[in-house]
């Protein structure tokens, strides 16, 4: 890993952020090639998920938005980590990555072998915490987004009615996300301060399998044509037990850190959690309808 961070600081790829006054951990900087190197991705991605097809409009979503809605979605109370201290090493680790990580002190052990002392795991909430106007106080705490799904719902009602689409169509945006992350590593697939290429794609009662799995063939067609061989695109079912009741898949990307999700995919059956609840907010009304909703999410 250390010879591809390198490489990539060499040749004007990607630069840690901040290096001249210390760096800042997990957040990186993009130099000329990368810079255009991931233009290049966001706009082919963008071309052929809304310019190219007439069943998907976009959207750019802005990074801080009423607290209110993060404490609808529940990221407010559960978008967290389970988090031990090293007692010994003065690490931080998250507790489902502890075989898999470094110990400060002995780097070829992990913090479960060391001969450390872990206290017991807490939760850590993943959001940047930021103030809205003069005054830092309760009142005014907003988060930055950790993900870019929440605007695409807030505006959902908005959308449908200027877009004039019918069931199935999406909706898809590119933009930053924040997340504190408790133990950033592994270059940029574990970072501070990213981008997503989202697609929230609502279809009827019924058929999300189906549209799940032409959506899992047309994102493995996608990276095939920016150049990755089809050996290098392994797919895995996931179950995130807390967000979706329904089956999802991942696209892990084989590199030297083993295998890391770049690209997920997912459907929930019924209603959308968040949409379900603004229907019901006395500002909102959008007549409520149950759908399905298929999920494509890619993190630069």
């Amino acid at each position: 890993m250390e010879k591809i961070v390198s490489l990539c600081k060499r040749r004007g790829f990607v630069f840690p952020s901040s290096e001249i006054y210390g760096g800042l951990n997990g957040v990186w900087d993009y130099g000329p090639l990368g810079a255009e190197l991931k233009r290049n991705l966001k706009d082919y991605w963008w071309r052929c998920m809304t310019q190219l097809r007439d069943d998907i409009v976009g959207m750019d979503g802005a990074i801080l938005m009423n607290r209110n809605i993060w404490k609808a979605s529940g990221h407010e109370s559960t978008f967290s980590d389970p988090m031990v201290d090293c007692k010994t090493c003065k690490g931080r680790f998250r507790e489902d990555q502890l075989d898999s990580s470094e110990c400060k002190m002995k780097p070829s052990k992990t913090p479960r072998t060391c001969g450390g002392e872990l206290s017991a795991p807490r939760q850590f909430n993943l959001m940047l915490k930021t103030y809205i106007g003069a005054m830092e106080d309760d009142s005014n705490l907003t988060y930055l987004r950790p993900e870019t799904a929440q605007a695409i719902f807030v505006q959902f009602k908005n959308v449908l009615e200027v877009a004039r689409k019918k069931l199935p169509f999406g909706i898809a945006q590119i933009g930053k996300a924040f997340r504190n992350e408790i133990n950033p590593r592994n270059f940029t697939f574990r970072s501070r301060e990213f981008e997503q290429m989202e697609l929230e794609f609502f279809v009827k009662p019924g058929t999300g399998q189906e549209w799940l799995e032409y959506w899992k063939e047309e994102r493995i067609k996608w990276y095939i044509e920016i150049g990755i061989p089809r050996e290098k695109i392994p797919t895995c079912p996931r179950r995130n037990a807390k967000q979706s009741p329904a089956p999802s898949a991942s696209a892990p990307s084989s590199t030297p850190i083993s295998l890391r999700i770049a690209s997920g995919i997912m459907f929930s059956t019924g209603r959308s959690f968040l949409l379900s609840r603004e229907t019901q907010r006395p500002t909102c009304s959008m007549q409520s309808f149950a759908l399905s909703r298929s999920t494509g999410k890619a993190r630069l």
